[in-house]
């Protein structure tokens, strides 16, 4: 076992690990090397395939989803009908307060509210 350098051990660790993980046994030096690879690839993945924050408009759609709340819902965090159309269309950026509003009531993380979007 090694550092994963490029793409041909990339493979090779996934090939690995899909294999240990039909085969180890807790307790066992193949759940030791799993866990081993698995930190591996996690940090080979973070530098060489990053996966950059959604804008705040989709970050608020997929907690709509998730929440199972509609528009009128989000009311209450935007300020009205017309905002919540012009925030989800991308024609009006979130203020602070609305920033604010959504942290706190929807437990979206404020670094993804704050990403600036490019208007329409």
């Amino acid at each position: 076992m090694h550092t994963i350098k490029n793409e041909k051990d990339y493979k090779a660790a996934l090939k690995r690990i899909d294999c240990l993980m039909d085969n180890a046994a807790p307790g066992t030096q193949e759940e030791d090397e799993l866990d081993v690879l698995t930190y591996l690839v996690d940090k080979y993945e973070e530098e060489y395939f990053p996966v950059d924050m959604p804008d705040p408009v989709t970050a608020i759609k997929f907690r709509m989803e998730q929440s199972g709340i509609d528009r009128k819902d989000l009311e209450k965090y935007l300020g009205g009908k017309a905002k919540v159309s012009e925030v989800l269309s991308h024609k009006r950026q979130l203020s602070l307060s609305m920033i604010r509003r959504l942290h706190d009531g929807l437990k979206i993380p404020a670094e993804v509210l704050i990403k600036k979007v490019a208007l329409f």
